[in-house]
């Protein structure tokens, strides 16, 4: 291990230096040198050497009694706010939370694509191992809980899930709303990890837009009085970059969306401005236009059909720029349509406190992390595939579970997390995406065999979220108390 000096303020650097200045709490709160972990992007890169923060820097709060007592929910039942029945979002001092139907105060600790694996090799490993799909659905909610997990993310097996009693996972609806849009326009094509638009541009300016929204929202309506359904997600990871206005421009002169960004820029700059017009502000203020025009009837729609969940977002992500989760325009422009900013988030060792607190600031509105995992190698998996860290053990997938998520409790503007997720890739799965083939992203394997060193990692920090995060509040600097 490598000592870290005590700092005493938060200081927010680059690359390593931001992971090393991203441990820095008031002494109290942690006890000795940072384990260094090394991690690389792909195969074959090189590796890198960062501090890592985990429970062993909290000895006081590692050795406490779990989180409790509990409502049905996992809201804390003496920490309570104004119930509604449904989930809620409430800001109390400096710290944001969730407030369970019950009224209890509440952090989300969910997986993502908690389903079955969709091979015949799987089929034969459920049966083997569980039965039948109804016993694999308690036993991975039994998993599940045992690990302090108190909810699932997008792609879960929600009606399984729902039917079980007693309920315990809070859920979140994914839909489709601008990919089935744009593939009924004809302009969308698969991505790794997610759907591509025809030059980065979704047709938001389309005159049917709104109309298509309101109609395709009327799927919510029989989810509308389900007390654990925490909320819905929009679409999945948009092309929401600095090109955009290029992007428009660059469409066939006859396109909504091509007529729509000429005369914008041409209101800014003269009847005869074109693409070499086009100023950094101008880049940054119509990518705000994109965002507002996409989130507007989107949220009236899930209102009208749908008016006691949360609206959860469209699972913003960072492109090889970081556009997206770099520009206060994106999110101030989102901020009035939702109630909770959610973010997959990759490429950071540890989340940029100064990053988590713009989303907040320019949004009003607390994040939910929707995605982050590392794999490993000695999953013995070929670890192509997908965004996430590599490391070499499940040991250290769970050392960056706690590292990563302990960040996100010190923040104080993130309502919780989804790691991604339940079940390694299955290589014999060709019609997965290309992003979800061949990498170690589980909790288990593809044959349901559970990772026993990272589980046992996730297990103590779930299991004391509310107690690290009045933790962090107590030694929080004075001013921002």
């Amino acid at each position: 291990m490598m000592p870290v000096p005590l700092l005493h303020r938060r200081t927010f650097l680059r690359g390593a230096a931001a992971s090393a200045a991203a441990m820095a709490l008031a002494p109290r709160l942690r006890a000795g040198p940072l384990r260094i972990v090394e991690t690389a992007l792909k195969p074959g890169q090189p590796w890198q050497k960062f501090p890592t923060r985990t429970l062993e820097d909290f000895p006081e709060l590692a050795a406490a009694p779990p989180d409790g007592p509990l409502d049905a929910f996992g809201g804390l039942l003496g920490r309570r706010s104004r119930a509604s029945g449904f989930f809620r979002t409430e800001k109390i001092g400096n710290r944001w939370w969730l407030v369970t139907p019950e009224g209890g105060l509440f952090l989300k600790k969910g997986v993502v694509s908690v389903r079955k694996t969709r091979t015949k090799e799987g089929d034969a490993a459920l049966a083997k191992k569980f039965g039948d799909e109804t016993k694999w659905a308690a036993a991975t909610q039994a998993l599940l809980t045992e690990h302090g997990f108190n909810g699932v993310g997008s792609w879960s097996e929600i009606e399984l899930l729902a039917a079980l009693q007693p309920r315990r996972c809070v859920t979140t609806k994914l839909w489709s709303f601008m990919s089935t849009f744009g593939k009924a326009r004809g302009v969308t094509f698969q991505q790794p990890g997610h759907t591509g638009y025809r030059g980065d541009a979704i047709p938001v300016f389309d005159p049917e837009w709104p109309v298509f929204c309101d109609d395709y929202a009327r799927q919510l309506a029989p989810m509308k009085d389900d007390p654990w359904l925490l909320g819905h997600f929009s679409d999945n990871e948009l092309p929401l970059t600095r090109q955009a206005l290029k992007n428009f421009l660059a469409l066939g002169a006859e396109s909504h969306g091509h007529r729509t960004a000429l005369e914008w820029l041409r209101q800014r700059h003269g009847a005869s401005a074109g693409a070499s017009d086009i100023t950094g502000d101008d880049e940054k203020e119509f990518l705000a236009l994109v965002v507002e025009r996409y989130f507007a009837p989107i949220a009236a729609a899930m209102r009208r059909h749908d008016p006691h969940h949360l609206f959860l977002g469209a699972r913003f992500h960072s492109d090889k720029n970081g556009d997206t989760l770099a520009f206060p325009e994106v999110f101030r422009a989102a901020g009035p349509h939702l109630d909770v900013v959610s973010v997959n988030y990759y490429r950071a060792w540890t989340p940029a406190a100064n990053k988590l607190a713009m989303w907040e600031r320019e949004s009003g509105k607390p994040c939910l992390i929707t995605e982050w995992y590392a794999k490993a190698l000695d999953s013995g998996m070929a670890n192509t595939g997908g965004a996430g860290w590599l490391v070499r053990t499940q040991a250290e997938r769970g050392l960056f579970y706690q590292h990563f998520a302990l960040a996100l409790l010190e923040s104080r503007v993130c309502v919780g997390w989804h790691w991604f997720k339940y079940s390694d890739n299955d290589p014999g799965d060709k019609s997965a995406d290309p992003s979800n083939r061949d990498s170690n992203k589980g909790l288990v394997t593809a044959s349901y065999e559970p990772y026993l060193p990272l589980l046992a990692a996730m297990k103590p920090l779930n299991g004391r979220a509310y107690a690290l995060a009045d933790a962090f509040d107590r030694h929080a600097p004075p001013s921002t108390r």
